[in-house]
């Protein structure tokens, strides 16, 4: 227990936690439905702000806005505390107590994570010990012995930006039941007052009826996508369904469409697909009055794509493979 508490001191680094952190950690726990969800977001949230803190510091740019982390739907369904580090993919920023010499690992973030930090805090969180990293996790308990110096994971992230990690959506694994975090079902999202569409009626009446055209064996997911243009948490909604029609052909469709309060979707949204080269295959544009746009194509099995939705100067990509 000494020469543990002795080997982690070595290498700890202690950090401020200032007051907008804790605000902005109140407000999110807030809006949680039990005190044990409200703690769990209260210290997700200042976990990630710390590490956020520390890569500003180290001149990396982040991407708050673009974590699961930071998307009130995300923060309320699943267990979140990652960072987005711009270009490169998230960090999993994890909280424990003093004392704690395990770190509870999510089994939903041990894919897709461009490593793990811990971040210890203590009843007053006045401020915050960032424990060290690892680069991969595959356990639901982590020993804190495990973790390795912040040093490791600047140059981690450095080796990583030399050849960035490119997470990709499995559609195959869709069809078995697999889903990556933040692919929904559509009527869970909905059934969520302040996402239900005002034309809710009318596009789940369009939904329903494309599917009735396929056959039984489509599979679809929704995820919110954030361009900026929300106002009270209102987002747009990326619809993806796959349908396999032969052994190794597949039909793909895509729809985004509008949320919550947000009738229509703003007039000049793009939504494109891109071929395995990054060349535009598909892609259609939001005119003043749709409720929503859509795309459709067939894709072989392992074939890869990606879906760029673009308003003005910020734009989303998802990758995916079939």
């Amino acid at each position: 227990m000494t020469n543990t508490t002795y080997q982690l001191d070595d290498f700890v680094l202690t950090l401020p936690i200032s007051q907008t952190a804790r605000v902005t950690a109140e407000q999110f726990a807030k809006e949680q439905p039990t005190p044990e969800k409200a703690e769990q977001v209260r210290l997700n949230t200042l976990a990630v702000w710390v590490v956020n803190d520390y890569l500003q510091m180290m001149d990396i740019p982040t991407n708050l806005a673009a974590s699961d982390s930071w998307n009130p739907i995300m923060r309320l369904c699943a267990n979140v505390a990652d960072l987005e580090v711009s270009s490169l993919g998230r960090l999993e920023c994890r909280p424990v107590h003093l004392h704690q010499q395990t770190c509870s690992i999510p089994p939903e973030t041990w894919e897709e994570r461009a490593g793990y930090v811990v971040v210890q805090f203590d009843e007053s969180l006045q401020e915050a010990r960032m424990l060290g990293f690892i680069p991969n996790v595959a356990v639901e308990k982590l020993p804190l012995t495990q973790l390795q110096p912040l040093e490791d994971l600047i140059d981690h992230i450095a080796q990583l930006q030399e050849s960035p990690l490119t997470p990709l959506v499995n559609l195959s694994q869709w069809l078995a039941g697999v889903f990556e975090t933040g692919w929904q079902n559509i009527e869970s999202l909905w059934n969520m007052p302040e996402l239900r569409p005002a034309y809710a009626f009318r596009s789940t009446e369009t939904i329903e009826r494309n599917a009735t055209n396929q056959s039984e064996a489509v599979t679809r997911r929704a995820k919110l996508i954030d361009l900026g243009i929300q106002i009270l948490n209102q987002f747009v909604m990326l619809i993806v369904e796959i349908t396999p029609e032969t052994n190794q052909q597949n039909s793909i469709r895509l729809q985004l469409h509008a949320v919550g309060e947000q009738i229509y979707l703003p007039a000049g949204v793009h939504l494109t697909v891109l071929d395995s080269s990054g060349a535009v295959f598909l892609e259609a544009q939001s005119r003043k009055s749709d409720n929503y746009i859509q795309l459709q194509f067939r894709g072989e099995t392992l074939e890869r794509f990606s879906v760029r939705v673009a308003l003005n100067d910020t734009s989303i990509t998802e990758h995916f493979m079939i």
